[in-house]
């Protein structure tokens, strides 16, 4: 399954109010609704908050957290939709660049024999396995 909006400008929309959602009530605070945004049936939320994790790992509450936001991503490995795998993945590989060895560790731990999550691997890999 692919966006079901053709404008990438809604997801960043999504993200910014999603991210100002989040400041209001305090990140942590804020767990089981990320929770239920990752879940949620539509790709594009999904995706928002997928992108969203990226950045959060910069916010206090995740970048003393950072396992948090790589498990929360972790668990959209098999998303039904490719568009959402691999955001999940180059948000992964983006977080890799500070926290390699817990981006590591968590991958380490994916079933590639699913083609779903050997794709998000691809993406979320490439930093750890360059170097």
């Amino acid at each position: 399954m692919n966006s079901l909006d053709i404008d990438w400008r809604v997801q960043e929309i999504l993200a910014q109010s999603f991210d100002c959602i989040c400041s209001t009530h305090g990140y942590e605070k804020s767990l089981p609704i990320i929770s239920d945004w990752l879940s949620d049936a539509n790709p594009n939320v999904r995706k928002a908050v997928t992108e969203g994790l990226r950045i959060w790992t910069g916010r206090p509450y995740f970048d003393q957290n950072p396992g948090v936001a790589i498990r929360m991503l972790s668990a959209l490995n098999a998303d039904d939709s490719s568009y959402v795998r691999k955001s999940v993945g180059n948000a992964l590989k983006d977080i890799s660049k500070k926290y390699k060895e817990l981006v590591k560790i968590e991958i380490s731990n994916w079933n590639l024999s699913n083609s779903r999550i050997k794709e998000t691997y691809k993406f979320a890999a490439k930093h750890i396995n360059n170097k």
